[in-house]
């Protein structure tokens, strides 16, 4: 049975400076699924991406979320549905980890001003899936810049939405945590009682195919392709996309992409 579409584009389009991002674009997100986007610089995937987090207005067409228009949710119920990971954070001020991450639980406070035991648990528990509990403490501008992507990462799992919107999640990661990351992506989306859906930009073809059920390719030219990972992760429609041959070679049960 399909599950009830948890997102949908109805003709978007973008455009920057009169070039077109994206034309037309008609998508649906389901929860359970996890979307790559992919795209050379400047083909407007960050762009795509704020637009879905309400962040910036299409230039045509409708962004709907749970059957609504984006335009129509008000904040704090929007901050409850889906989380937002930019491609970079600046830390002006010396705050701990774990208040940086309890920050994202501010859409459940209402009325109280502290945090509850509930919202503890909860930061504590996504910086320990992030394996950067024992930084806790630490005063957030002294982490590299690797700790720093996970303990955003945290975050952004602190603020339990069934949307995730990252932005480069695996950015400035070593190969170890990059791995661990994507597992605790599939992880969410494959649960079973609540499957998230994500929507995630990467430049790293093989790592987002390891774990994307789906990709949207942006083809830089307002043209786009969407659909699941087999029929659009392809090595000429990757090398259209990409401005660049592609090979893809099969070992056992995996495909590597290679530039040709």
């Amino acid at each position: 049975m399909t599950s009830p579409t948890l997102m949908r584009t109805r003709s978007v389009d973008l455009t920057i400076e009169g070039r077109a991002l994206v034309a037309g674009l008609d998508w649906d997100l389901h929860p359970g699924q996890l979307w790559c986007v992919i795209g050379r610089n400047g083909a407007g995937k960050s762009t795509f991406l704020r637009c879905l987090a309400g962040l910036r207005l299409p230039d045509g067409g409708v962004v709907e979320l749970a059957e609504k228009p984006l335009s129509q949710w008000a904040l704090e119920g929007l901050a409850r549905v889906r989380a937002f990971l930019p491609q970079g954070t600046r830390d002006a001020f010396g705050y701990r980890v774990i208040e940086t991450v309890l920050a994202a639980r501010h859409p459940y406070h209402d009325t109280r001003y502290w945090e509850s035991d509930t919202d503890q648990e909860t930061a504590l528990s996504a910086l320990r899936a992030l394996d950067v509990e024992a930084l806790a403490e630490r005063d957030i501008r002294t982490l590299s810049g690797g700790e720093r992507q996970r303990v955003a990462i945290a975050a952004v799992l602190a603020q339990d939405t069934p949307l995730l919107l990252l932005d480069e999640p695996a950015n400035a990661l070593d190969l170890a945590h990059q791995v661990s990351v994507m597992r605790l992506l599939d992880e969410l989306c494959a649960n079973s009682e609540s499957p998230k859906a994500i929507v995630m930009v990467s430049h790293d073809l093989n790592l987002a195919h390891s774990v994307a059920s789906h990709a949207l390719l942006l083809m830089g030219d307002g043209g786009w392709r969407a659909g699941p990972v087999a029929e659009v992760m392809t090595a000429p429609i990757l090398s259209q996309c990409l401005g660049h041959p592609i090979e893809i070679i099969t070992h056992e049960n995996r495909s590597i992409f290679i530039p040709a």
